[in-house]
């Protein structure tokens, strides 16, 4: 097989460069204004402003107040500190209850009624796994809340196990895997009219789609920069004032005392120009990325005869279409279309050298061997006709080489 001339990259995530705006941005805070921002002297104060401004502006694009901003190293740590956060709060608020000493940043009891954590099925493992933590090391009841075919939470088992009561419920905003994008809104009411807290996991979106923090009334949302064209290490947790959490990290309390540790002035300043980039002129990429996305996927089912598109065909992100085809590994044709010069993705791209089954095609009801056949094409700019066609006639000889079609 001859070398292809250029690569074709749809993988967004793991292959969009830094905008170069974004890293100019990023230089005098790593150079002359490299101030720590809690020092009183003049280089801090400078770095101080710098991260003030940043944290006002990053606010501002996610709907949010600056005030409810913590930055983070990414999504990751974001979604920790909110579910682990939340729940050690409650475990707190139940010590001091038990001497008679509920400190005043305590919700009150009512807020928190018992020891479970609502999860959607198809969760980012950092929220899985964090809920699995609380269960493995202080008995917290893991409730999976199933999702339909294309991957929307189910409603009204939300509703149900929202009535018996929880520390938390976590709902994603869009799915990293299908693009489907969640019922959010609609699912935070419910758990609030039910007294439970919300976690937000809005890496996928953030963005990508508009946010609105505090229109959507969630009392926490996660936020990750590599998303939106900020260097990687980068993201943010938005939590509102009337929500108790517990700092996952000891030290000189920044961040409002949930972030301990030197802040990141260059970070902050990236994240917050690459957010604002990202969000200027968002409605009109959008709709072109929604033609080619949509132009994509015609392309892929027309070339590849028993092609399914997974998620919902309508509301999905507008850069992202995933597949599963017929009689292939997902694995096998990722390697083989990567020799062709396209560059897509199987499963989480976090799941880190990992082939089974993608967790979130098996909730929303495949085979086993239908979920490991998915691959995931994703974009931040909208694909030329030419580009598309490249692609379906890739995928088309990929398929004959690994003796698919």
């Amino acid at each position: 097989m001859s070398e292809p001339d250029d690569e074709l990259y749809l993988d967004a995530a793991a292959s969009d460069a830094v905008p170069r705006s974004v890293v100019e941005a990023m230089i005098p805070f790593l150079t002359e204004g490299y101030g720590n921002p809690s020092s009183v002297h003049a280089s801090g104060k400078t770095a101080a402003r710098a991260l003030d401004a940043a944290r006002a502006s990053f606010a501002a694009d996610l709907g949010a107040h600056a005030g409810d901003v913590i930055f983070t190293s990414g999504g990751t740590e974001a979604d920790n500190l909110a579910v682990k956060g939340i729940a050690l709060a409650q475990i707190r608020r139940e010590r001091a209850a038990r001497t008679g000493s509920t400190p005043s940043s305590v919700s009150s009891p009512a807020y928190y009624p018992a020891h479970r954590i609502l999860i959607s099925a198809v969760e980012h493992p950092a929220i899985a796994q964090s809920a699995q933590w609380l269960h493995d090391f202080f008995d917290f009841d893991v409730v999976s809340i199933p999702v339909d075919a294309q991957a929307h939470i189910d409603l009204d088992t939300l509703a149900r196990e929202a009535t018996r009561g929880a520390a938390l419920a976590c709902i994603m905003m869009a799915n990293n895997e299908v693009g489907t994008i969640e019922p959010v809104s609609r699912a935070v009411r419910i758990c609030h009219a039910a007294g439970v807290p919300v976690h937000v996991d809005a890496v996928q979106a953030a963005g990508t789609i508009p946010v609105d923090f505090r229109a959507l009334d969630a009392d926490t949302l996660a936020v990750s920069g590599h998303k939106f064209g900020a260097p990687k290490g980068l993201g943010a947790l938005l939590a509102r004032s009337r929500v108790a959490i517990e700092p996952m990290l000891s030290g000189g309390g920044q961040e409002h005392g949930l972030r301990s540790g030197t802040q990141n002035v260059a970070g902050a300043v990236a994240l917050a120009v690459a957010l604002h980039q990202a969000c200027t002129g968002m409605a009109e990429r959008n709709r072109s990325l929604v033609s080619s996305r949509d132009a994509l996927i015609s392309a892929v089912c027309n070339a590849v005869p028993g092609t399914n598109l997974t998620g919902d065909p309508v509301n999905r992100l507008p850069g992202h279409a995933s597949f599963t085809f017929p009689n292939v590994n997902g694995e096998a044709l990722l390697v083989d279309l990567d020799a062709r010069g396209i560059e897509v993705s199987s499963g989480s791209a976090c799941a880190i050298g990992r082939h089974e089954a993608p967790g979130t095609l098996l909730a929303m009801g495949m085979s086993e061997t239908e979920a490991k056949s998915a691959l995931r094409f994703s974009f931040r700019e909208p694909l030329h006709n030419a580009d598309i066609q490249r692609i379906a006639q890739a995928l088309r000889a990929s398929m004959t080489a690994l003796h698919a079609m």
